[in-house]
């Protein structure tokens, strides 16, 4: 990306997709595990898009404060912090830093719920404020989103560099890869790259030739292309079982073997 003349280079952005249960949190935490490791990787955000807000846990992170709850405060009219004539994107700007999570290798945004009645599209609206407002101060921004993929649509800063689409090794999961490239293109969000990365592939689907063929074959029909599989890992699912944060596991980690790989890929972009 190039650096605008009298401007500070806006952050690279990486952003991780898939329906729920293809594991792609965990995939998340270890993208960031190698976009912080070693020295001068810069300034790193992670954020949370996902209502779930799985992604604190995986990283180890406690979070005091989301966008949901700033966006109860906005609309309680029993709050009195600010002026009825403040416009919402400076009172937000106001209250970056209360639901900001820092550590000393990288920042945690959660977007969280909504607890009140009503459209969710404020809590969009905020999270698209803060992405905008945060890319200036920050080297790369990690996204694990939602779904839906409205966070990242009508932002001020559009494109995405880099997009990686999660899913398991099942028709109904790469329909819905398939189904989210179109979203992303329905909402005008720009990619400068945007790949398939096959989680929890199990070795009887790999040692599975009329299987595994006729996933490759899906794989195909989905329009993505395919950056690399991730193998089911015990120690995910032994660090999952005790609460243990899955950006720790260790070098050797089937999961971590595999998506250094697909890092080491993708870097090759241009983020």
């Amino acid at each position: 990306m190039n650096q605008k003349q009298g401007q500070k280079q806006r952050a690279g952005i990486i952003a991780v997709a898939g329906k729920g249960g293809t594991g792609k949190t965990v995939i998340a935490s270890l993208l960031l595990k190698f976009l912080t490791a070693g020295e001068g990787v810069g300034k790193v955000l992670a954020i949370d898009a996902d209502p779930a807000s799985c992604l604190p846990s995986v990283l180890g992170v406690k979070i005091n404060k989301t966008i949901g709850d700033l966006r109860e405060e906005i609309a309680s009219p029993s709050q009195v912090f600010f002026s009825e004539e403040m416009p919402t994107d400076l009172l937000v700007e106001y209250k970056i830093e209360e639901v900001l999570a820092k550590t000393p290798r990288f920042s945690v945004l959660v977007m969280g719920r909504s607890e009140g009645p009503g459209c969710y599209c404020l809590v969009n609206d905020i999270l698209r404020h803060f992405i905008d407002k945060l890319s200036s101060r920050f080297d790369t921004i990690l996204i694990d989103c939602e779904a839906g993929l409205e966070h990242l649509s009508r932002r001020t800063t559009r494109d995405v560099d880099t997009m990686l689409v999660v899913s398991d090794p099942t028709k109904r999961g790469l329909e819905t890869a398939s189904s989210i490239k179109r979203l992303a293109k329905q909402l005008q969000i720009n990619f400068q790259q945007i790949f398939l990365v096959l989680n929890k592939v199990t070795e009887e689907v790999r040692a599975d030739e009329v299987v595994w063929n006729s996933l490759l074959g899906q794989v195909k029909e989905s329009g993505l292309t395919l950056v690399g599989t991730v193998p089911e890992d015990e120690q995910v699912r032994a660090y999952d079982l005790v609460g243990k944060p899955t950006i720790e596991l260790p070098e050797d980690s089937k999961a971590v073997v595999a998506v250094r790989r697909v890092f080491e890929r993708v870097s090759k972009g241009n983020f």
